[in-house]
């Protein structure tokens, strides 16, 4: 890891207010910071403060910056103030890496301001305060904390942990609906010019930021490297995806995506229908769930980087891509039509289910290849030996979030491409120019 240059203080663009750029200075500006922001955001009644910081510990988990739980005493008590807080930073002052990323966090600011509005459709932590400075992409949100295993709302669900998740298609099926309720919401236009405003949609930028960055002979390279990895360590997957058929027809279709790859961009994000705002990586662990007075299990929505218009397969396979295999291969279809279901309820145009089934492959295609043929190398880094694992499931793959995230996604992607025989829509040849 690397150093950055270290700021303090950044002024947020939306606010107006110098905001703090790492936990340091949120301490450093204590209660009178916090009442400035919590005035600014319209949190706090402009007669009331903050008056004390009585709790702060850094949170170490994934992520691009720091993250902190404090706590705080006010002036005086008022309906729906929360005294416990999260605050996250888009700044990684110690890794340059992770800090180049700090721009994911300016679209979570947008959306941490829209949903203070009283209408918007979906749970989400309650929002204290949010800002961004673009021209350094130092950014802070600050919400209520989530009461993760306190009554009715379930202990945290770690990303890619499903093996120990109680009844898995119940959250998925909480999860889609969730989804599907928000993206349906923005298509029925019921969250006004402000998600047009804050969140465009571009086709043509979405085109090129979709593009593989390899060429056809360097993507081949990659699923090679890819395959060889799953031959060398089969007993990391399920015995299909070690076939070495499946692998062989796996490494010859990858690289027909290139020169097709535009065209399957342009065919998916044309139907104006299938674009709406969406949570990107609707995963287990960027949700907290309860379950109502009549057992019903419904969750809300942490994590908002990235978010914006996109097509909605890709907020789909953002939430499947953890699943376990066997969840995928007995009740993906079910999903599916839980989603277009959803959607239609909450104000969104009927979608054609069989259209959004093949436009679902398609984005698992060019995402997937766009992203998991890192994994042999992302794996081997943080585990150099992945035959000491007895499985997927070994303590060595459990206690390391990028190990494990990155095999496990990479399992989920292989699954699907062999149940459906992805491969099949880059044979056809349908999307080559001319």
């Amino acid at each position: 890891m690397t150093e950055t240059t270290i700021i303090d203080w950044a002024r947020g663009d939306r606010l107006g207010l110098d905001l703090p750029a790492h936990p340091d200075a949120l301490l450093a500006g204590g209660p009178a910071f916090l009442t400035r922001a919590f005035h600014a955001s319209g949190a706090l009644a402009g007669d009331n403060a903050v008056v004390a910081i009585t709790r702060f510990a850094e949170w170490a988990v994934g992520g691009t910056g720091a993250k902190v739980m404090f706590s705080v005493a006010y002036a005086r008590d008022e309906p729906g103030l929360s005294t416990d807080l999260f605050a996250k930073f888009s700044r990684s002052f110690t890794d340059k890496t992770r800090d180049r990323v700090r721009f994911h966090m300016e679209p979570e600011v947008k959306l941490a301001n829209l949903s203070r509005d009283p209408a918007f459709p979906i749970p989400v932590p309650r929002c204290a305060y949010a800002d961004f400075h673009h021209a350094s992409g130092t950014g802070i949100v600050i919400t209520e904390q989530i009461p993760f295993g306190q009554g009715a709302v379930e202990p945290h669900h770690a990303k890619c942990m499903d093996q120990l998740l109680p009844e898995p298609l119940a959250h998925y099926r909480a999860l889609v609906s969730t989804l599907a309720l928000l993206s349906g919401t923005h298509k029925s236009g019921r969250l006004g010019p402000q998600v047009e405003r804050d969140f465009p949609f571009d086709l043509e930028k979405m085109v090129v930021s979709r593009r593989n960055h390899y060429d056809a002979v360097q993507l081949g390279d990659r699923a090679k490297r890819l395959a060889g990895f799953i031959s060398q360590y089969a007993h990391l997957v399920p015995p299909h995806l070690a076939d070495p058929a499946f692998l062989e027809g796996f490494c010859a279709d990858a690289p027909l995506l290139v020169p097709q790859q535009d065209a399957i961009s342009r065919h998916i994000l044309s139907r104006p229908e299938m674009i709406a705002l969406c949570h990107w990586n609707g995963n287990i662990d960027n949700a907290w769930f309860w379950r109502e007075p009549d057992g019903t299990l419904r969750c809300g929505l942490i994590d908002w980087g990235s978010v914006g218009q996109m097509h909605v397969a890709q907020t789909f396979w953002g939430s499947l891509g953890g699943a376990e295999p066997d969840l995928q291969d007995r009740h993906l279809g079910e999903l599916l039509d839980l989603f277009v279901a959803e959607y239609a309820r909450a104000g969104g145009p009927a979608l054609d289910r069989a259209v959004l089934e093949e436009h679902f492959e398609l984005q698992i295609i060019t995402s997937g290849l766009g992203s998991m043929l890192i994994a042999p190398r992302a794996i081997m880094s943080e585990v150099p030996d992945p035959s000491l694992a007895a499985d997927r499931y070994d303590p060595l793959f459990t206690v390391n979030e990028t190990a494990r995230v990155q095999l496990k996604i990479t399992v989920s992607f292989l699954n699907i491409w062999h149940r459906r025989d992805l491969g099949r829509l880059l044979r056809a040849r349908r999307f080559l120019p001319g």
